[in-house]
């Protein structure tokens, strides 16, 4: 158990969904540890309409959250990295600390169908080894299903359709089925912002902690 997987993410806010995922594609890759790794500035939600909590907030949550789990850590780099948080910056980082070892980056399979629209996505898929996950309410297809055609000459794909492994990089993909709760932080946020109960949808320490912080409150703006 050597693999480190990194789960990056806006984690607005965090919630038993993400620590449910987490464990269970650690615990089905075997990896020796999981880190959060927190967007600070995510370009391709800028646009969006929903409330985005401060990054040093949803870090903090992060910490809230996976506090007691010896597999879990944190890493503040995207907030310490003036700009955008780009993937393949991020990447970059954990491949040279981690090196001659590949990270493991953890995606659902619906953001991972878009990686093409990233910045570089044929060097994510050089710089690291990829979860990719099942999701609620996302048709139960095969890895091939979600790989991006501008992508998809650059990997060779197993018999069943369900890994695949780069031609040149040697790194592999794998689609991992897991039990995922149905939670997302957007209904997290609206029942929020109706003033409904998130209880048992948020570690309770984090759940006190948006609380206290008022972020998605009713009536509260961006």
């Amino acid at each position: 158990m050597t693999a480190i997987g990194i789960f990056g993410g806006t984690f607005n806010p965090i919630h038993l969904g993400h620590l449910h995922a987490a464990e269970e594609v650690r615990e089905a890759l075997e990896l020796a540890r999981v880190v959060f790794v927190p967007s600070a500035d995510p370009p391709l939600k800028r646009a969006g309409p929903d409330v985005m909590a401060p990054a040093r907030e949803r870090l903090a949550w992060v910490e809230l959250a996976i506090r007691g789990n010896p597999a879990f850590s944190v890493d503040a780099l995207e907030l310490e990295r003036p700009g955008p948080s780009y993937t393949v910056d991020t990447l970059r980082v954990f491949a040279a600390r981690l090196a001659p070892e590949r990270p493991v980056f953890i995606v659902g399979c619906d953001a991972f169908a878009e990686l093409a629209s990233w910045r570089e996505p044929k060097a994510l898929l050089e710089l690291a080894h990829f979860a990719v996950l099942t999701r609620p309410g996302v048709k139960q297809s095969s890895l091939a299903d979600w790989i991006p055609p501008e992508l998809a000459s650059d990997l060779a794909l197993s018999t069943d359709r369900e890994e695949a492994r780069h031609r040149s990089a040697g790194t592999w993909l794998r689609r991992v089925p897991i039990a995922a709760l149905e939670i997302s932080s957007t209904d997290v946020r609206h029942r929020l912002s109706e003033g409904r109960s998130v209880r048992y949808l948020l570690p309770d320490p984090v759940l006190a902690a948006v609380a206290r912080s008022g972020v998605y409150a009713r009536g509260r703006q961006r």
